[in-house]
């Protein structure tokens, strides 16, 4: 699935590139609970849990892997995590999954888990990761 593979590399890239320097980490998102950073952290969750999910799909079928996300985010203290060391981490954890993307198995691409495929769990992430990386856009410094 190279355009999936290519689309995160990009999105990933985009975001470290462009937008985090700039990001005032420890401002609260509009509509939301989290700081930048622990926004950050979902976001280093959310890979961590999708790699399980995208290695395990190579192998194994209809399983369910689900995490509690505000209890993920409380119990790593990542409104005190340093910004480089977790920005550097879930960029690490994409890399892999890009890894194991682009290595997939062709005839498990219509795997499943969580009640759909390995295909939609790929783009649902990165529409995820788009939407939470959009709210950390926010963020931005202001002159």
């Amino acid at each position: 699935m190279i355009n999936i593979t290519a689309d995160l590399l990009n999105t990933i890239e985009r975001f470290v590139c462009n937008h985090a320097p700039d990001i005032d980490w420890k401002k609260q998102a509009t509509g939301e609970s989290w700081l930048g950073i622990e926004i950050l952290g979902h976001l280093t969750d959310s890979a961590l849990v999708n790699l399980q999910r995208f290695v395990r799909c190579t192998y194994e079928s209809d399983f369910v892997l689900t995490y509690a996300q505000d209890e993920w985010v409380a119990a790593q203290r990542c409104e005190e995590a340093d910004v480089t060391e977790l920005l550097t981490l879930w960029q690490l954890i994409n890399k892999q999954i890009i890894v194991v993307l682009d290595n997939y198995p062709a005839d498990r691409w219509d795997a499943r888990c969580n009640d759909h495929t390995v295909e939609f769990l790929a783009i649902d992430y990165i529409d995820h990761m788009r939407h939470h990386l959009d709210q950390i856009i926010e963020l931005k410094y202001t002159d």
